[in-house]
Parts: C-alpha cells; sequence; structure tokens
C-alpha cells in the first residue's frame, strides 16, 4: 500500500497532469495538421518530449529548449522570444540530445 504522502500526491496532480499531456496530443496533432512540423520549435518540442524518459528529466526538457551559447548577440533580431533554440533542431538524433543532457547534468551534479 502506497504511503499517503505518495497517494495524496498523486490525487493531487493527476488530473492536472492528465490534461496537459492530452493538450500536448492535441498540439503535435493540429501541427501535423498544419504541416508546421517542421518547425524549429516543433522539433525541440519533440526533442525536449523524448528527454521524458530518463533522469533528470526537468533539468533535460529545459536544456533541449535553451540556447546553449554564452555570448551575447550584439543586436536583438526579433521583440519576442520563441521559446526554443533553433539550433536543436538541425540534431536529428533527439534521444542522442537527451543521452548527452544526462551526462552533462550528472557531471554538473558531482
Amino acid at each position: 500500500m502506497k504511503s499517503p504522502a505518495k497517494r495524496n500526491m498523486i490525487d493531487l496532480y493527476f488530473s492536472d497532469a492528465r490534461a496537459k499531456l492530452i493538450d500536448i496530443a492535441a498540439f503535435l496533432d493540429r501541427a501535423e495538421k498544419n504541416k508546421s512540423t517542421n518547425d524549429f520549435r516543433c522539433q525541440s518540442f519533440k526533442t525536449a518530449l523524448k528527454c521524458l524518459d530518463g533522469k533528470d528529466r526537468t533539468k533535460n526538457v529545459l536544456l533541449a529548449l535553451s540556447d546553449p551559447s554564452t555570448e551575447l548577440i550584439p543586436k536583438a533580431t526579433t521583440k519576442s522570444a520563441s521559446g526554443a533554440w533553433p539550433g536543436n533542431s538541425a540534431n536529428n538524433d533527439s534521444l542522442a540530445v537527451c543521452r548527452t543532457l544526462e551526462i552533462v547534468a550528472r557531471k554538473s551534479s558531482n
């Protein structure tokens, strides 16, 4: 039998997580129907989803969507953030990206 704390966590958060998962599925269906799956944001999103199958999920999802560069750009090219970095979509092996992120996360926590 699960401890009350574990049961309570599931009771509190499962419905919300379930709704978000359905929203993600609907987003991907709409992107596919609209033939927008080659957009770098969709590609980065799919890479981030693959990072859910492993350790340090939250950190790896954030890293999969983040710009890893450390140099500042001289001038902004847009007025808003896109929520994903175009450079991540160039790597077609998203599972390799997640594995690399896991290794980096492990090294940085030691």
